[in-house]
Parts: structure tokens; sequence; C-alpha cells
């Protein structure tokens, strides 16, 4: 008996020496990111962009990873199941992390089945129209949206999306009561409304923001209390004429609970690292992301965060009957 217990707490000390050193040599593997999104998409080019500059921080292969569906459900419910050892992470967003939770019943807790990495970003929308769109200002936009009634059509990736709940606001605010017109990505979405196919829609910045600056979509206000660095001509939706619009797509790194703090601290210095580089930063700026500051990289920031931001939304999006479809 005592044989057994000396050889029990041998190997109990040697699997903790095991694991330590594992920790100690984190990473020696690739590393896999999952974008619960498409190719192609703004969440996509996000991670791409970082995943650049984190594979030489890490000094590991960086492999993005896209996992669509559910409004990004699927794909935060494999990395909530997935092993916790540093080597799958996932981009989560307002989406996923709050709006999901609200709208999905969930195989998943949004707070206790992952561990916060750190905050990368975040993107506010746009309230753009098609070309032709005879409004020259967001009051304008409104009018013409109420004498249209069911003949005017607005853009949504879906109920449940960031971009259908601004959608349901925006009505809401406006006592407009125009349909949506549900796509399955921002992207397609956008193909219809510089077509003309549709007449208005309320976008994630990176992806109106390319056809704004050429030429093909007009565009009203941000929906945010500043404007934004990319395009500061545009104005905020309090100057444009109704306050208090404000919705904006954020990111931040997430991994599976349990994943050892040596990996979450080397984790966040490479996000920390690649969100200071004036390469990626410029590239970003492009897209018309936002950089949080440093002091908001941290894990324990993007956890507060993602905190005060449900105990905002929750009741919004319950009050308004907000159902996946």
């Amino acid at each position: 008996m005592l044989w057994t217990r000396v050889m029990l707490l041998a190997a109990l000390g040697l699997a903790g020496v095991t694991m330590e050193a594992a920790a100690q040599d984190y990473p020696s593997r690739p590393i896999t990111i999952v974008v619960p999104f498409p190719a192609g998409g703004p969440s996509d080019g996000l991670v791409r962009i970082l995943g650049e500059q984190m594979r030489e921080s890490l000094g590991q292969p960086i492999v993005v990873e896209n996992v669509a569906g559910a409004s990004g459900s699927i794909a935060a419910g494999r990395v909530a199941r997935a092993a916790p050892d540093g080597r799958t992470l996932m981009l989560g967003s307002w989406v996923t992390h709050v709006i999901n939770a609200a709208v999905y019943t969930l195989k998943y807790d949004v707070v206790e089945d992952f561990e916060p990495i750190g905050r990368v970003g975040s993107n506010p929308l746009l309230i753009v129209a098609k070309k032709s769109m005879p409004a020259n200002n967001l009051k304008e936009l409104i009018d013409w949206l109420k004498a249209n009634g069911d003949k005017a059509t607005q853009g949504t990736t879906g109920a449940g999306t960031a971009i259908h709940l601004a959608g349901v606001l925006f009505k809401k605010e406006t006592g407009t009561t125009h349909p949506f017109v549900s796509y399955r990505g921002g992207a397609l979405a956008i193909q219809d409304l510089v077509s003309g196919q549709i007449d208005m829609m309320i976008d994630i910045a990176a992806n109106s923001l390319p056809q704004v600056k050429g030429g093909n979509l007009k565009v009203y206000a941000v929906t945010d209390k500043q404007r934004l660095a990319a395009a500061p001509a545009i104005p905020t939706v309090d100057e444009a004429g109704l306050p208090g619009l404000h919705v904006s797509m954020w990111f931040g790194f997430w991994a599976p609970k349990r994943t050892p703090k040596d990996a979450v601290g080397k984790l966040n210095v490479a996000v920390m690292r690649a969100l200071a580089d004036p390469g990626v930063r410029q590239r970003l700026f492009e897209l018309g992301v936002e950089i949080p500051p440093r002091e908001q990289q941290t894990p324990e920031a993007l956890a507060a965060h993602h905190k005060a931001e449900t105990e905002r939304w929750w009741p919004i999006i319950k009050a308004a009957s907000i159902k996946a479809e």
C-alpha cells in the first residue's frame, strides 16, 4: 500500500513537471484561429492581418479557419469544446459573445466556457444607401423611408446579427416600417446595395467604407459618439440628427476555458505587439477598424468590456423580442 502511494505521488509529480515544461515551451506547434464568419469578410480580414504579425512573435504558423453558420455560434461551440492547450483560439465579437446568448439557445456559456486573450478592435457601423438614393442627409433619408413605406428595403445579414439589430433599433427610433431583406453575408448585401437591388443598409464600416470611398454608395452617418478616424468627413448619428444610436462591432480573441495562464500571457503579448506594429495599424485604419488603447487590450480589459456590453444589450435585445430565424 505504501509503495503504491509513493508511486502515485511520483506519477503526479512527474505529470506536474511535464505540464509545467509544456507550458514553458509554448507554443511548440501551429496555432489555429477560428473565424466564425465566411472568408473575405471584415472578420476574416482582421484575423489575417493580425495573424501575419502574431506568427512572427510566436514563432509558429497561424492557421486561419473559417467556420460559418448560425451567426457564429457553430464556431464558438467548437472552440468552447476544444482542448485548452493554447492551440485553438477564436475571433469573438459583439455578435458571438453578446447577441447570440440572447437570441439562441446555446450549448455553451459565453462567459464560463472561454478564456479572454485580448480585445483587438472595434468597427462602428455606417448608415449607407444606394448611389441613386435622392436623400442627401440622414433626415431626408428617414423622410424618404417613411414616404415609401413597404416599397423601401433595408439589407441585413439575418435575425440576431449586428446589422439586423442595428436595423431594428434604427426603425424603432425613426418610426419607419420598411421591410428587411436578409442575406447570408455582408458582402452579398453590399453587392446588391451597390447595384441598386436594395435601398439602404446599416453596415460594418470595414465592409462598406471602401464602396463609399469609391463613390459607389451614399453615406449618411457613423453609429458612434465620435467620427471615424479613417473617414472624418462622415458625421456621427448625434450630429446627423439621430442621437444615441450607438452601435459598434467590437472584436477580441478567446481561447477555451482553462487554457494555461502562461499560454494566455504569451498570446496576449503577441496580440499587443501586432496591434502596435505600424504596418498593421495602417491596414486596420484603412478598413475603418478602431484600435483600443493598450490598457484595453489585456485579458482583464476584454472580460470587463464583455461584461459591460452584456449588461447593456441583453435587456434591449429581449425587449425587442429578437429571436434567431
